[in-house]
């Protein structure tokens, strides 16, 4: 404990993946204050016209009250920029 799961589009390599694992572990464990065999980090691609059903609308607009966000980006935001992201390149791909 804590889990930490982590949703992306495909595309990234491996290292960058297990560089943003480290990363994330390496902050929990700071700010926490617990030790690295209690931190875990799963990565999960999703694929962009899969988005909306798969992430945002389960653990975004659904679970809206607790998102966490950034300082300066409401999750509302970061939200609304995904979906808008993902509608594009579905569009593009002729998928709308």
């Amino acid at each position: 404990m804590p889990h930490i799961i982590v949703k992306l589009w495909p595309g990234k390599s491996e290292q960058q993946k297990r560089r943003l694992a480290d990363a994330i572990a390496n902050d929990v464990m700071a700010v926490l204050h617990y030790g690295e065999e209690s931190v875990s980090v799963s990565i999960e691609e999703i694929d962009a016209e899969d988005w909306a059903n798969e992430v945002y609308k389960p653990d975004i607009q659904e679970k809206l009250k607790r998102c966490t966000r950034s300082p300066d980006t409401p999750c509302e935001v970061i939200a609304s920029v995904q979906v808008e992201m993902s509608i594009n390149r579905s569009i593009k791909a002729g998928h709308l």
